[in-house]
Parts: C-alpha cells; structure tokens; sequence
C-alpha cells in the first residue's frame, strides 16, 4: 500500500462524497473508486456501502479518521527523518496564523534556538481555519495561534498538547497624517476611516464580540479597507489611510519610535494569549514544546 492510498481515503473522508473527493485528487470518478477498492482489498473490509443508487461510506471508517490523520503524520515524519537525516539537524512543521508568524514567532525561534540549535523550521501561514485544517491533517505537527476568552480556546482530542508562549493585546492606532486629527483625551471623529477585520476572521471575532469600536465593518464604522491579514492592516495605518486594531507585539517599535500612535487609553485594549499546539506523538514537537512554555 502507498501513502497516496491513505490520502485517498482522507479526502474521500473530508468530501463525504466520490465525485468530489475524485476531483480534488485531480482525476476520474471510476478511476478514484478502482484506488479505494484497492484500499479495501489491502484492508480485506470493505469501507463504502456500495447500493443501487448510491455509494455511502461505512461507520467503521468514519470512526477511525482520527487515527488515519495520525498515521499519515507519523509516515510523512518518518518518510522525512529518514531522507533529510542529519545527526546534527532536524526540521520541524509549523502551521501559524499571519499574525503571529510576524509578531511573536521571531522571539520564538531565537528561544528554540539556544535551546535546540539544530532545529529548522518550515512556517505553513494562514487564517486560523486554514491553519487548524493543516494541523488536523497532519501537514503539520505544531500550531501556533492567538487566543482571546470572548472567543475561547481550541478543542482537540487528548493526544494534542496546549501551551502558552505568553499574552500580547489588540490595540486600536493610527498613523501617517491621522495621528495629528487625534482630539483631546486621544478621541478621534467617529466618521474616521477604519481598516477592518472582516467578522469571519478571528481578529475580527474578538472585536466583534466585545464591542470595540472600528473593530468590524458596521452602521457606525466608516470602513476604507476590508482584510484578515494583519501585516496588510500595519502598511495602511502606517500610511495613514485609517484607524485599526493590531497586536501590540506586532507593532510595538512603531509605537515607541511614534510612526503609531496608540489609543487604548481611550478605547481599551483587547487581552490575548499566544497558544501553542503539539501532537504529543512526536517527539520533537513535544520537546519544542517544552522549551517555549518552561517559564510559563
């Protein structure tokens, strides 16, 4: 059996359906059923519930799709210590959202590396859903996120490990020609431009639910840009183009040097937590781990 043969089986898990999961894998529906039958032919049990009018996917399959997901990690782990192996090196996967991959995983990296100073690293960067569906699929063995409690934390199953790097906040700044409009008490008009987080994002989640101002589109904000990518949000405010929330790490020399100009004093601060993930199944991710939350 070939590793392709587990992916088969998991996309078809994730499409639920032959003729989507056939299209994803890029090739005919006969010929994507002529591979799951060989999958049920090396496994000597059947796994679709094949009727006259229709072809269903058999609980005992969907039961274990857990495990599948972890036995793909591990081969490709095991594929990749064995062809890359170096005694002195080792590399490890990392999905994280493109906020942190700015803001906090420099400190971390420089940490890892006086702790473990033959490890590499190759960043997987997206929205948190894509990151987490990376994760689960086992692309990557560790996830690195914010958390906020108006949110909440992520759920996994037992074998995922949880810590904390440490805690950062959203702070609404301006920049460019606005930080002169700011009016007493640090105020700006209410009809300021805004860059927003679109409320499907997790930025955009946390502001939404506690209320902040010029957080979301909305009736009350005068939005000139729409976007999930905090990076992209850092450039326009600098440029002075609109008021924004963005991670106090991320942005904190600018804050210092006076390029931002911060207005939590008058529209609060949103508290976050940076949140780390590992499947405690592989060892390095387990051992990177341990070193980022040893002083938490």
């Amino acid at each position: 059996m070939h590793l392709q043969s587990l992916d088969d089986v998991l996309v078809l898990l994730e499409e639920g359906n032959l003729s989507r999961a056939a299209a994803r894998r890029n090739i005919t529906q006969p010929a994507f059923s002529r591979r799951i039958r060989g999958f049920e032919d090396w496994l000597g049990v059947e796994v679709l519930d094949r009727h006259t009018n229709r072809v269903d996917i058999s609980q005992a399959l969907i039961s274990n799709e857990g495990e599948i997901r972890a036995l793909i990690a591990r081969l490709r782990e095991l594929r990749t210590k064995i062809g890359r192996y170096d005694a002195s090196r080792s590399t490890i996967a990392i999905s994280t959202q493109h906020a942190a991959t700015c803001s906090t995983f420099p400190d971390m990296a420089l940490r890892a590396r006086a702790s473990l100073p033959g490890l590499q690293f190759r960043l997987r960067a997206g929205n948190l859903n894509d990151c987490v569906t990376m994760f689960l699929r086992g692309d990557t063995s560790m996830l690195l996120c914010y958390e906020a409690e108006s949110v909440g934390p992520l759920q996994f199953g037992p074998d995922i490990l949880r810590g904390i790097w440490g805690n950062d906040y959203l702070i609404p700044v301006v920049g460019g020609a606005l930080r002169y409009r700011i009016r007493d008490k640090g105020r700006v008009a209410a009809d300021t431009p805004a860059i927003v987080y679109p409320e499907d994002s997790y930025f955009g989640k946390v502001l939404h639910n506690s209320g902040r101002p010029f957080g979301v589109p909305g009736a009350d904000t005068s939005a000139f840009t729409v976007t999930a990518f905090s990076s992209g949000v850092r450039e326009l405010i600098l440029a002075g183009l609109g008021i924004g929330w963005l991670p106090f790490s991320m942005i904190h020399q600018e804050v210092q040097s006076g390029a931002l100009i911060s207005l939590a004093n008058t529209y609060g601060k949103e508290p976050l937590q940076v949140a780390v993930y590992a499947d405690s199944r592989m060892s390095t991710a387990q051992s990177l781990m341990e070193v980022w939350t040893q002083d938490n």
